[in-house]
């Protein structure tokens, strides 16, 4: 910004405050994950985004995920990773690890991340206040869950508040004396629609839904839920990207505004999607 004249720095902020004033008082939920979390410089960008939204009145809520730092954990007692259609099998041994992981290390480093930042972070396990119920996604995941039941009070009275909630992707068992790993961005489509959110943003290492994933000039930058079936039809929408866009569509059927699926890597993507006329990546409505 130290290059940019005063005039320019002006008609930004200018340009973002019918943005402000559209989405003050209103609950964004941002599924933290990919790259974004591993690169330091993309990380602090997403906590600045999350700290400066924060502090002008949008109620943030941080839900995150930590593939990378978990395999990094599994390699160092020297546990293989197995993964069946995309979702990582989860004995006991591999259990214990995950939830160490994501509601210890990574979640805390967020919620410390954030209060150096000048923002105020509260850490939350998705076994906190009943936030996350779930049972067995199947047999051969083992503790993998799928949720069944939100109860998103104690966010709620995190945001009353003034502080940021930072939700790790874990869930109390229903079913059995267990807790369970979830999919994040799962995790953050349901939180979504408890909350009744305005928006939901996965960030992720792609720029968006592409018709041709080689060409980014091919980027679908708006679609609407009900074509999301045709381009999955069509093979437009297929591997990793088929998760991702039916928990898109399912939060807007269930009431949440729009969702942007975004890449990640770009510095402040998040400023860029809520605060500005040129918007980033695809937004499902």
């Amino acid at each position: 910004m130290t290059n940019i004249s005063p005039n320019i720095k002006a008609k930004i902020l200018v340009e973002a405050l019918p943005y402000i004033q559209e989405f003050t008082g209103k609950i964004v939920v941002i599924k933290y994950g990919g790259n974004a979390m591993i690169n330091e410089e993309l990380k602090a960008a997403v906590i600045q985004d999350v700290v400066l939204l924060n502090l002008i009145g949008i109620k943030v809520v941080l839900v995150h995920g930590g593939g990378p730092e978990i395999k990094e954990m599994l390699e160092k007692i020297h546990k293989e990773s197995t993964f069946v259609n995309g979702l990582r099998v989860t004995d006991d041994e591999t259990m214990d690890v995950v939830q160490q992981v994501l509601c210890g290390k990574v979640n805390k480093n967020l919620v410390s991340l954030l209060i150096k930042q000048g923002g105020k972070g509260v850490g939350l396990a998705g076994m906190d206040g009943n936030l996350f119920q779930s049972v067995r996604y199947d047999d051969i995941h083992q503790n993998v869950g799928t949720i069944v039941e939100v109860d998103p009070s104690i966010v709620l009275d995190v945001l009353e508040k003034g502080y940021i909630p930072v939700v790790s992707s874990v869930a109390a068992g229903l079913d059995q004396l267990t807790n369970y790993n979830i999919n994040a961005d799962t995790a953050a489509e349901k939180l979504a629609v408890a909350l009744k959110a305005k928006k939901l943003i996965l960030l992720t290492d792609v720029m968006g839904l592409m018709k041709d994933p080689q060409d980014e000039s091919t980027l679908i930058s708006k679609l609407k839920v009900s074509q999301a079936s045709v381009y999955e039809r069509e093979g437009i929408i297929k591997g990793g990207m088929i998760p991702k866009v039916q928990c898109a569509v399912e939060a807007v059927r269930r009431g949440v505004e729009t969702v942007n699926i975004q890449d990640g890597r770009i510095p402040h993507s998040i400023l860029i999607e809520l605060l500005s006329d040129e918007g980033i990546g695809t937004m499902f409505y």
